[in-house]
């Protein structure tokens, strides 16, 4: 069972660092390039999402102190869904700047 969390824990590193990389300089991977419109929720929420993941596998292997269960699931789920959330919004909000706005403010 170890090596599935750490696959896991693997591939949350690779979430957080392409998060990183997103929130820097605004690059984001080649098949989320099309559909996200603002980079930088996506960013974010790839990081809060591979932040789960990697805290979830930390609090497998007991690297991190012990906390309750229910602080573990709970902080975990949240933060999960709130990257999910940001990369839903990144991609379902208009782009900033497009010509409706502009005509809008010009009126």
């Amino acid at each position: 069972m170890a090596w599935v969390v750490g696959t896991g824990a693997f591939l949350g590193l690779l979430v957080m660092a392409s998060g990183i990389v997103t929130l820097r300089t605004g690059w984001t991977v080649p098949m989320a390039r099309r559909h996200a419109t603002r980079p930088r929720l996506h960013g974010l929420g790839a990081l809060f999402t591979g932040s789960s993941v990697v805290l979830q596998s930390l609090f497998y292997f007991s690297v991190l102190p012990g906390v309750s269960w229910d602080v573990r699931f709970f902080g975990g789920n949240a933060l999960l869904l709130a990257g999910l959330l940001l990369i839903a919004l990144s991609q379902l909000l208009p782009l900033r700047g497009t010509q409706d706005h502009a005509d809008a403010s010009a009126a």
